[in-house]
């Protein structure tokens, strides 16, 4: 595998964790992008990679996006990410997690883990049996913790808001075509939240009898993932994985919206100005769907209850709103405006 150094997202990474566990075959890598704010936070992704160069890849981008997000969101938190490299059938042992969880204590607090897309709350209990540092865990009714699912959802819900009213001039939802790129724990949650404002939700998945289940749920309709970023819709919200906002993607959208959960959303930093140059309002994702890591904050760093974590996402819109006002006065594209403004605060 190429060294690190010479990946174009590596961007002066603190440090890189190369994991391996003989025994469970665990093979793992945990990325740290910044601590100047605080330890490095951000989940564990497990999932299958055609090649290791991939996981790389995944793991520099996802753990820079953390200190973006985390940064933006005025957390006390750095920024990072894990990935574990998942067999073809996706299993998972707890002697794996406990290993992966050995693996984050030996970093002393360097790193804090949550869940992020292949992990759940029983898993984050099995690494926890080897770390305190992790968070997602489960609470006792109206605590502070647990899966952050929901918590992303709602803060991709407010900033579709925002930015229907910004560019739509619309304070609801009602009526507008919704096109959902995923029908995961965060697409779903989202799903909800439009459907029961009056939205008509668009909705495809790479499983589509998961995609059907959330579109008769939410009386959606269900398209052919090929063609769900090309649907004409209000808003096209991406809510699945990474670098699907392309050159010839962004050429083929028919939405003056683009607001979703997913991280890495721009396959490259040329997509930004793509994006903006046909005159669509595009979310900067780890400003948009910063409710889950929010959660984990509160909850790790214990400085708030769960009313806190709430008045703390519905802040969500009032960033986009500085970043899109920035956009308008600079005529810089909101995402490059997003990248400044968190570099800055993270001083880079």
């Amino acid at each position: 595998m190429q060294t690190p150094w010479g990946f174009p997202d590596f961007d002066a990474h603190e440090a890189l964790h190369f994991v391996h566990d003989a025994a469970t075959g665990l093979r793992a890598i945990i990325a740290v992008h910044s601590t100047h704010l605080g330890p490095a936070a951000g989940g564990t992704r497990f999932w299958h990679y055609a090649d290791d160069a991939d996981a790389l890849t995944d793991a520099l981008r996802l753990s820079r996006g953390m200190s973006f997000k985390n940064a933006m969101a005025g957390l006390p938190l750095g920024g990072g990410k894990a990935v574990i490299l998942a067999p073809a059938d996706r299993s998972k042992t707890p002697a794996l997690l406990a290993a992966f969880g050995l693996a984050i204590d030996q970093l002393g607090g360097q790193y804090v883990t949550a869940e992020d897309v292949g992990m759940s709350v029983s898993d984050m209990i099995e690494i926890a049996r080897k770390t305190r540092f992790v968070a997602g865990l489960p609470v006792a009714g109206g605590a502070v913790g647990g899966d952050p699912g929901p918590h992303t959802s709602l803060g991709v819900f407010l900033g579709i808001k925002a930015a229907v009213k910004h560019a739509l001039g619309k304070d609801s939802v009602a009526g507008l075509r919704i096109a959902l790129q995923g029908a995961g724990s965060v697409a779903s949650g989202v799903a909800m939240h439009a459907a029961a404002e009056g939205a008509t939700l668009i909705i495809a998945d790479v499983d589509g009898p998961r995609a059907q289940a959330l579109a008769t749920q939410v009386s959606g309709s269900v398209v052919d993932p090929a063609a769900i970023l090309s649907t004409p819709a209000d808003v096209v919200s991406p809510c699945a994985l990474g670098a699907i906002l392309t050159e010839q993607s962004i050429a083929a959208l028919k939405t003056p919206i683009v607001a979703g959960g997913a991280n890495n959303q721009l396959a490259t930093h040329a997509d930004g100005e793509r994006i903006h140059a046909r005159g669509i309002l595009y979310a900067p994702d780890y400003v948009i769907n910063a409710g889950g890591i929010i959660n984990v904050s509160t909850e790790y760093v214990r400085d708030g209850d769960a009313s806190l974590v709430r008045q703390r996402i519905e802040a969500i819109p009032a960033r986009l709103e500085q970043i899109w006002a920035d956009s308008a006065s600079s005529n810089r594209n909101p995402a490059e405006v997003a990248d400044a403004m968190a570099m800055a605060l993270i001083g880079r």
